[in-house]
């Protein structure tokens, strides 16, 4: 295979420049990208891709033929880009969630059975953490275990004067669990090894008044199971856009995440803390690397699915709908 082409449809959300720049880093070429009008991460993403071309439709970005589609658009949108893209035999890594209706999630499967293509969820908060990486090494290794339970919390920043109309509309945005929490349903389905759970426990509610800005599910399998907080209140004094954490239970250990910093503790992020028989310690996860990326390259040439099952990806889904539907409900 050539050098991958890579395009991006829609830069609605900032997540759009992990996504290509971490492709870029595994030797792609960005051939173009498209989006909508003038959405506020566009400044910023022309400013670090300034050699990447702007095309004027979706149809101009798909007959660059690239290997590979971004997709960052709208929520509710992302899902009708991604089926564009894969009718045109061009595989998709889309920003989460991939999709905000149980009938786009349909669509999207049908599509992936009738073409071949792969459709990949980018779950930046697994995929984009090094600590995560380091996680997974050790688990996988035995060091606490066989996991029984993860508790993961994904608080944020709401900066509401930048935020668009979208993010306050539901039927835009997919609601707080079908887009936050589809990262910690990620990271419990991936560190317990279910492949289906139960949801036991969905709440999606406005505290401040306006959107839903806080949500809980409660998850369980028989490989175990989860717990999982979002809310839109981070303090403005973090100096970060969210104390996201993972705390992964095994029968012979603990692992802590303190992914984007340590209030109180060391400076950078990728905190680990690692307690069972033998050890009980602090570890600067920050080298672990992210090879999701090199991982999804390799798929697209070889027609594997190493970055991510694509059963995964549909079943996150799944489970972050019936989520909000319970909820909502």
């Amino acid at each position: 295979m050539s050098k991958l082409k890579v395009a991006v449809l829609g830069i609605d959300h900032r997540h759009a420049f992990g996504m290509l720049g971490n492709m870029l880093q595994q030797g792609a070429d960005c051939v173009g990208w498209w989006t909508d009008g003038s959405p506020e991460p566009l400044a910023g993403f022309v400013k670090r891709f300034p050699d990447a071309p702007r095309l004027p439709s979706v149809d101009a970005v798909l007959e660059a033929a690239p290997d590979l589609i971004i997709i960052s658009a709208i929520p509710c949108d992302r899902a009708a880009l991604a089926i564009r893209a894969m009718e045109a035999g061009i595989d998709v890594m889309s920003d989460k969630p991939g999709c905000t209706t149980m009938a786009q999630l349909d669509a999207i499967k049908a599509c992936v059975a009738r073409t071949g293509r792969i459709w990949s969820v980018d779950f930046s908060e697994r995929f984009e953490v090094p600590c995560v990486t380091r996680a997974a090494e050790l688990v996988q290794a035995g060091a606490i275990g066989r996991v029984i339970q993860t508790v993961g919390l994904g608080p944020h920043r709401l900066n509401r004067a930048t935020r668009p109309d979208w993010f306050f509309d539901p039927a835009r945005n997919g609601g707080i669990l079908t887009d936050i929490a589809s990262h910690q349903i990620d990271q419990f389905l991936y560190f317990t090894g279910a492949t289906d759970a139960e949801v036991t426990l969905a709440t999606a509610t406005s505290i401040g008044g306006d959107f839903q800005d806080f949500g809980e599910i409660a998850l369980r399998a028989s490989e175990g199971h989860g717990y999982i907080r979002v809310d839109w209140f981070t303090p403005d004094a973090l100096p970060t856009w969210g104390d996201g954490r993972l705390t992964i239970l095994g029968t012979e250990g603990t692992i802590e995440l303190r992914k984007y910093v340590d209030v109180g503790g060391a400076a950078g992020t990728d905190h680990m803390l690692l307690t069972n028989g033998s050890r009980c310690e602090r570890i600067d996860a920050s080298d672990a690397g992210l090879p999701y990326f090199a991982r999804l390259a390799a798929d697209i040439r070889d027609r594997t699915q190493t970055a991510m099952p694509q059963a995964h990806a549909f079943k996150v889904m799944e489970l972050a709908l019936r989520a909000q539907a319970m909820a909502d409900a």
